[in-house]
């Protein structure tokens, strides 16, 4: 399906094995910036892994209980898994705000804005990596992920929101390098949704995120 700008919109049923998904984008990208493909935001699943940014510190990596993947995203260890909304991001820079710092900040107001569909009050915190709200009691977590890449003004990765994950499957990493707060989901906030109701949220708040980055 084709959104604003003739950007294709890609939703995979079927869980997506990682170094098959990074190899689609990475081939997606060089398309994109030849010409010769229309950008794409594509959602998915993987099945339960780890992933290894470019800043990864490798004592930050407790279990080895599922595979784990070397990817050329910023940031560090992160995990994927059933039940958590991923979102692949390849639009061309160029055509658009050439501005990286802009970009990632206009990603994490689309997920604070598609969150806000479900009532939650989630934000993006200055020097913390992600996605933030309060769960019921009051304590501060980490409901989603960002990271990404750009090679020639075309970008890559994008972002993970927790839907339903089995967040006992975050215990074999320290998600981002940040210790001192845990991770939750919109399960866990007592919101119960299946992916494709977050999805539709995604593509409602979709426009915001398209002005944000465009040219003035």
């Amino acid at each position: 399906m084709n959104g604003p700008n003739d950007i294709e919109w890609r939703i995979s049923s079927e869980k997506v094995d990682y170094p098959e998904a990074l190899a689609e984008m990475e081939q997606r990208n060089a398309a994109v910036h030849a010409g010769d493909a229309n950008e794409l935001i594509w959602l998915l699943e993987h099945p339960p892994l780890y992933t290894a940014g470019t800043s990864s510190d490798p004592a930050e990596l407790l279990s080895q209980a599922f595979p784990v993947y070397d990817t050329g995203r910023g940031g560090r260890h992160t995990y994927h898994g059933p039940g958590q909304r991923v979102g692949y991001i390849i639009l061309d820079l160029k055509k658009r705000n050439a501005d990286v710092r802009a970009f990632v900040h206009a990603l994490e107001y689309w997920v604070i804005a598609a969150l806000a569909e479900f009532g939650v009050a989630a934000r993006a915190v200055e020097g913390r990596v992600g996605i933030w709200c309060d769960t019921p009691d009051g304590q501060e977590a980490k409901i989603g992920a960002i990271g990404i890449r750009i090679r020639k003004w075309v970008t890559m990765h994008g972002f993970s929101v927790n839907v339903d994950p089995d967040l006992g499957h975050f215990s074999g990493i320290i998600p981002c390098g940040i210790s001192e707060y845990p991770v939750t989901s919109l399960a866990q906030l007592g919101i119960a949704i299946e992916l494709q109701e977050f999805d539709e949220a995604l593509q409602k708040t979709v426009g915001g995120f398209l002005k944000a980055i465009d040219h003035d």
